[in-house]
């Protein structure tokens, strides 16, 4: 008995101590710790969550019927590849509106023929024949649907990979609606830097100058057939005018990696691509057809440079240059490591939500729990006496192990999850009321105090597991399907839980069987 006694002191005693190592970061004044600390425990204190320590609260709209158009234009482009393969060469096409494409042709043998091209390569659409010499192409409504809503999907796991790149802690990005995404980024301090992060497409291209083109008449008004005009940065800010071919010849969907590397000869940041596979078979062939041709790399609709080729580049790899800072750089290089988004989006809800409003949340939820604390401290002292104040210390025990597993855990404080320390107070008093009642009615029954209490625990113990499994159910539930805040409040909630059985069935056990152990006890203060 003695020996499985103090086998449980050294348990209980090592597992306070260690949660207060692992709270003391949290705890303010304490801020300089030994070298060897950070490797066994934190040295930062709890991170507070959006409603805590203030941040961004973003509501994004995505631009679906752009992603449509998108995908409409490519299939005409692919329409116009197709039938000059096929032999058919007096065409045009146009897009219409946002889902349709209209076809021209002079032969009118050629109708039949294009139907049947049209109809075995993209079924999505609907053909219909309006007038002689005129075919209309109407994209299907289911397929309008599905790419949609691929758009809003793709663009929340393409803003998500942004942020988890660009280093902020517990972000909630969520769909909202049909086409809104929810962003929130606790504790960002540059709010400007990470919406352009969030909000750029990052359409990357490269697109060949069309050298024959002369700049002067092209600014005039006069643009060669399949020509654009794109605009450059030069050293002085200024914006340089090219002439390229509409059509690029390969996009960025084949970047495998995006990194930043230091130009040796003029000690300057720029953005180091690596392509897949495809990407570098393209890239190598592109480059030995259009040998002593410039390729302009043009990045949602700027170019950033348009170097010269002077040979076949094999290996995969390019670069992007344009005298930037190293934090354009770096953020370059995290959305094209994240990829393009399908269609723009658009900002429609911008808050940020101050330090000072998530202090003073801080102070009243920390002034909500003492004066909980203090109330529950002093009713139980008053009703269960010497007993109270055993529940009391399991309570303090509570709430210095739950503190100190939100800090191993590196879990999130939110708004909601000190109420979720607060609810633990209540539930830990409401363990104890249990067994303390169990106890009262064995001693009104005229067992020894000894028998009394092991009676007490024994038939409080089914009670109190089954009020916390039905309430670590709900908890459970809430984490699994609940969202930021919520999951913190489940957090908490479920730490509570746990730490709450192990103090009001264990901890208050051992100090009753501590004094037991040094004399008889005849009666009991309860």
């Amino acid at each position: 008995m003695r020996k499985n006694l103090w086998w449980r002191t050294i348990i209980l005693t090592g597992i306070t101590i260690i949660a207060i190592l692992f709270a003391l970061p949290s705890v303010p004044g304490f801020k300089k710790f030994p070298y060897w600390w950070k490797s066994i425990f934190p040295s930062k204190p709890i991170t507070l969550g959006l409603d805590l320590q203030g941040g961004m609260h973003i509501v994004l709209n995505v631009q679906e019927d752009r992603a449509v158009q998108n995908f409409v234009d490519r299939v005409a482009e692919d329409i116009d590849s197709l039938l000059k393969e096929n032999g058919i060469k007096d065409f045009s096409y146009k897009r219409e509106d946002v889902s349709n494409i209209t076809i021209s042709f002079k032969n009118s043998k050629d109708e039949q023929k294009i139907i049947d091209l049209i109809n075995k390569q993209y079924p999505e659409f609907n053909v219909e024949s309006k007038e002689p010499g005129k075919i209309v192409l109407n994209l299907s409504e289911e397929e309008i649907k599905r790419i949609k809503n691929s758009a809003v999907s793709q663009a929340l796991e393409t803003i998500r990979n942004r942020i988890d790149q660009f280093g902020v802690r517990e972000p909630l990005i969520q769909r909202q609606g049909e086409n809104e995404i929810l962003v929130q980024l606790p504790g960002v301090k540059d709010p400007k830097r990470a919406i352009n992060l969030i909000g750029k497409t990052a359409l990357l291209e490269f697109k060949l100058v069309d050298e024959n083109a002369d700049v002067k008449e092209v600014l005039k008004g006069k643009l060669p057939k399949g020509d654009e005009i794109l605009y450059g940065r030069s050293k002085n800010g200024r914006r340089i005018p090219y002439v390229v071919k509409a059509r690029p010849v390969m996009t960025g969907d084949v970047i495998a990696d995006a990194r930043v590397s230091i130009s040796r000869d003029f000690n300057e940041p720029y953005v180091s691509l690596t392509f897949n596979s495809v990407g570098a078979r393209l890239f190598e062939k592109i480059t030995a057809e259009n040998v002593k041709k410039r390729l302009a790399i043009v990045l949602d609709g700027t170019i950033y440079s348009a170097p010269v080729i002077q040979e076949k580049i094999s290996g995969g790899r390019a670069q992007i240059t344009g005298r930037f800072t190293m934090e354009e750089a770096t953020d370059l290089a995290i959305v094209l490591r994240a990829g393009a988004l399908p269609a723009p989006v658009k900002i429609i809800q911008n808050l940020t939500v101050g330090p000072s409003l998530g202090r003073d949340s801080i102070e009243k939820g920390i002034k909500a729990t003492i004066i909980a604390g203090i109330l529950i401290l002093v009713f139980m002292t008053f009703y269960y006496k010497f007993s109270g104040l055993i529940a009391n210390f399991a309570i303090l025990l509570n709430l210095i192990m739950l503190v100190g597993a939100l800090a191993a855990l590196d879990a999130t404080l939110t708004l909601p999850g000190i109420a979720g320390i607060i609810l633990t107070i209540g539930m830990g008093v409401d363990s104890n009321v249990l067994i303390f009642e169990r106890i009262k009615e064995e001693l009104r029954a005229g067992k020894p105090v000894r028998s009394a209490i092991d009676s007490g625990y024994d038939k409080a113990f089914v009670t109190i597991m089954d009020s916390h499994v039905t309430t670590l159910i709900t908890a459970f539930i809430l984490f699994i399907f609940g969202t930021g805040p919520i999951k913190g409040f489940a957090v908490t909630l479920t730490l509570g839980i746990g730490i709450n059985l192990f103090t009001s069935l264990v901890g208050t056990k051992l100090i009753y069987d501590f004094i037991s152990s040094r004399r008889r006890l005849e009666t009991l203060s309860i």
